[in-house]
């Protein structure tokens, strides 16, 4: 039993360094062993970067958009830049007006031109009504038959008032419709009432 652990033991720490000599050459190998296409990339010498760096210290971005015959700055002995003469403006053109031909037929009859000077003939306006115009729907002796009469015609469309005036002794209550300013209108609905079977007179007052 001694010898067995014994021996187990010296196999576990002999397989522990064989394991740590196989990765450290494992490491030594992917150290020295050059990686593909990395090494490949040549190196650039230090005459090579000073070079570029002269290169790049003339050079100018705008040099493509100036044309060929565009000088770099710095790069000319005088260090004069050309420059195109500005265009000279040209004069306005002069307008000439032609006479106007005449148009034919723009010739009037000077009757005509005094016709068109004359002062337009005034229109006699019509003398203003000096009456106005009701249209009165009865006369009662009692306000509640004059107030009926009233209702009867609004209910037609109609919108009445109620005047009182004295007529020998007694108070009478009439109803009327309007005032009308023209008597074309208060005929009109003189008219329309009669057709509606109310009996109706036309008074008209003096204003």
């Amino acid at each position: 039993m001694k010898r067995q652990r014994g021996g187990f033991a010296i196999g576990l720490i002999v397989g522990l360094l064989i394991g740590l000599a196989l990765a450290l050459a494992v490491a030594l190998y992917v150290t020295k062993v050059p990686v593909p296409f990395v090494n490949k990339v040549p190196q650039r010498t230090a005459e090579q970067d000073a070079a570029e760096t002269e290169k790049n210290k003339n050079w100018d971005p705008n040099a493509p958009l100036s044309g060929k015959s565009a000088q770099r700055p710095g790069g000319s002995a005088s260090g004069a830049v050309s420059t195109l003469p500005a265009p000279t403006p040209a004069a306005p053109p002069v307008a000439t007006t032609a006479p106007r031909a005449s148009a034919p037929g723009s010739a009037r009859d000077p009757a005509a031109i005094l016709a068109d000077r004359a002062p337009a003939a005034v229109k006699p306006t019509p003398a203003a009504d000096p009456f106005v115009y009701f249209v009165q729907a009865g006369a009662y002796g009692r306000p509640e038959d004059a107030e009926q009469q009233r209702a009867r015609l609004a209910i037609m469309g109609y919108e009445a008032r109620i005047t009182e005036r004295e007529q020998s002794g007694r108070t009478m209550y009439r109803v009327r419709i309007g005032p009308f300013p023209r008597k074309d209108d208060a005929d009109g609905a003189k008219d329309k009432l009669a057709g509606a079977g109310v009996e109706t007179a036309l008074v008209r007052v003096q204003k």
